[in-house]
């Protein structure tokens, strides 16, 4: 089965074709965090904007690098949800008419389980059921993968994501847009012991986690080094946000497969890219015997071709959407998309 898929969720518009949920015929990705990097964040305007301006050329793009005609797609996926309202709309609207067209299903995904689905692409060995540490710019959860479309919440954050203190973190060290690649690089220089940030514990949620309070001691202590004239160690108080954040993950993610019992874990989202995360995972799984599957740095950010894998699991599972589909900001990953 020929996949033509769609993600537009935010600041890259990516077209893919995947066939079987498994092999990528072809991926591209126009990015515009050129364009949002000058505000230090992403422009929901701008962003719908050169989606509109970018996604035709890309499907059109897609098709010819798949080596497959109009007439060879079976299906198209799309992201429906969840991300900038706007921007989620554009790949909606235009997958819709794609689909229409081509007098072809259309199959909404929901964006978290698309970067779920990353790992069947890097790994065909992996099935469900696993743990899964959902981590990205705008999600943090740790979700027990129990099927293909079926998931429970294990545990996440209450309030900021993990990807958005990342990026908080490295704008106020004047690291700009995207922050996680160059803070991490930054890390790497440094020692994680030179400063002391806080670990918070969501009372009776021992899966639950809170970054707010991370982001804002970071943000002190930039600003009063700033007041007081004082020279801050940049390397130093990356590795430490680091391990903080690692510290905040990698433990939670133990003990959600600890009681599964299941002892497959894997990792998926923009921060999945981290090195920090990364390795302490490794650690941690080698002691506990478990198995983990991790994403390769170019399926951990934003693309389609994730959209796409899932989309066949959707469809299999009779999750299809018809002209009346809508575009959601947010949406329970629990929650089947809408028929």
């Amino acid at each position: 089965m020929n996949i033509l898929a769609f993600e537009s969720s935010c600041d890259e518009t990516a077209a893919a074709v995947v066939r079987d949920g498994r092999t990528v015929l072809s991926s591209v990705i126009a990015s515009s965090a050129d364009m949002h990097a000058i505000y230090g964040g992403v422009v929901p305007e701008i962003a719908s904007r050169k989606h509109v301006e970018a996604i035709a050329g890309l499907a059109e793009e897609a098709l010819r690098q798949s080596g497959l005609s109009k007439q060879e797609v079976d299906a198209v996926a799309v992201t429906y949800a969840p991300g900038l309202i706007g921007a989620v709309l554009v790949g909606v609207n235009f997958a819709k008419s794609v689909a229409l067209a081509l007098g072809v299903p259309l199959i909404p995904v929901h964006h978290v389980r698309g970067h779920i689905a990353a790992n069947y692409i890097a790994h065909p060995d992996l099935e469900p059921p696993f743990v899964c540490l959902c981590v990205s710019g705008g999600t943090t959860l740790i979700v027990a993968v129990e099927d293909y479309t079926r998931m429970e919440i294990l545990g996440g954050t209450r309030d900021d994501a993990a990807g958005e203190c990342f990026d908080k973190t490295a704008r106020v060290l004047g690291l700009g847009y995207p922050g996680g690649a160059p803070l991490d690089t930054l890390a790497q220089a440094g020692s994680d012991t030179v400063y002391v940030f806080p670990r918070a514990h969501v009372e009776g949620h021992p899966l639950d986690m809170s970054f707010s309070g991370l982001k804002t001691a970071v943000i002190n202590l930039v600003h009063n080094a700033s007041q007081k004239g004082e020279e801050l160690d940049l390397p130093g108080l990356a590795a430490s946000f680091s391990a903080a954040v690692s510290d905040s993950l990698v433990p939670r993610v133990m003990e959600a497969n600890r009681r599964t019992g299941w002892n497959k874990i894997a990792v998926a989202g923009g921060v999945a890219a981290n090195s920090r995360i990364r390795r302490d995972l490794e650690t941690a799984c080698a002691q506990a015997g478990a198995r983990l599957w991790l994403p390769p740095l170019s399926l951990c950010g934003d693309n389609a071709a994730m959209i796409g894998c899932q989309g066949y699991y959707e469809y299999l599972a009779g999750h299809l959407a018809g002209a009346d589909l809508n575009a959601y900001a947010v949406r329970d990953i629990r929650q089947d998309a809408p028929n």
